[in-house]
């Protein structure tokens, strides 16, 4: 055993008040990640989009606080295609909610595209979020009585783009997602995997530079899955967007270029 490694054991059985099942697995997942790192995909990346610093995050239920985050801090390049790992209840969502300022942190500091996200009102933070972050979740959130082309088009109506314009992109990327034959159907005529599909179309449609998933897979068989997973890599090599997942699904995040793993609130 090399004294790196020694010193990885030694942090996660601290971290881990001496329980050596946990740190073992702990060791065990940090590993894998660094026999892993040399087959990655590389696609060039640029400076740092995302920036965390000593982020908290507190809930107040009732007289009690549960605090969810615990001081996070964590940064993501350009163009980065990054895994956001742990257990049920480890605070991923609440992270991934936060860095796509739809919540705010009780301290610390989020920006995005080197905007401070707390130094921005609500009307300016949502015409942030329009402008720089999509979002795809696990619910796939489609209109049930809008076809799919005009589900495609919905965020580029609430920006005002140009009506012919944002047609043609909704053409585009339904095409990019293998979704095109389905435009004049209703959400319901279609499967699980063309709604997960064309929800991350509807998400691309403005050109965010960040594209936050959580859990994207989670209602998908395995075949659809690593076809979500496909389209991600393929998104960020043909658009430059920057991608961030929540997923419980290591295979899937071992095929991103890092994972970050949370435990108890903290970063790994």
């Amino acid at each position: 055993m090399d004294d790196e490694k020694g010193r990885v054991i030694a942090a996660f059985l601290r971290y881990f008040d001496g329980d050596p099942e946990r740190a073992v697995a702990a060791v065990r997942q940090y590993t894998a990640r660094d026999a892993t790192a040399q087959t990655k995909t590389t696609v060039p990346l640029g400076s740092e989009i995302i920036s965390v610093k000593d982020v908290v995050k507190t809930y107040k239920v009732g007289r009690q606080k549960i605090k969810v985050l615990r001081g996070v801090s964590l940064s993501v390049r350009q163009r980065e295609f990054v895994a956001l790992t742990g257990a049920s209840g480890s605070g991923k969502s609440t992270l991934l909610q936060l860095i796509g300022g739809l919540d705010k942190p009780t301290s610390g500091l989020i920006t995005v595209n080197g905007q401070a996200l707390s130094a921005l009102s609500d009307r300016k933070l949502s015409q942030f979020r329009g402008r720089t972050i999509g979002f795809v979740f696990q619910s796939f959130y489609l209109q049930p009585f809008l076809n799919l082309a005009t589900n495609l088009e919905i965020p580029g109506m609430f920006a005002r783009t140009n009506p012919r314009e944002r047609k043609q992109r909704a053409t585009e990327l339904a095409d990019m997602v293998n979704v095109a034959e389905r435009m004049k159907h209703l959400p319901k005529e279609l499967s699980g995997g063309q709604m997960q599909r064309a929800a991350i179309a509807r998400a691309l449609l403005n050109q965010p530079k960040v594209l936050l998933a959580d859990e994207p897979t989670g209602n998908l068989d395995s075949v659809n899955s690593q076809r979500v997973i496909n389209i991600f890599e393929q998104i960020r090599r043909q658009l430059g967007t920057t991608i961030l997942i929540v997923t419980h699904d290591h295979e899937i995040a071992r095929q991103t270029d890092r994972e970050i793993t949370l435990h108890d609130g903290r970063v790994l």
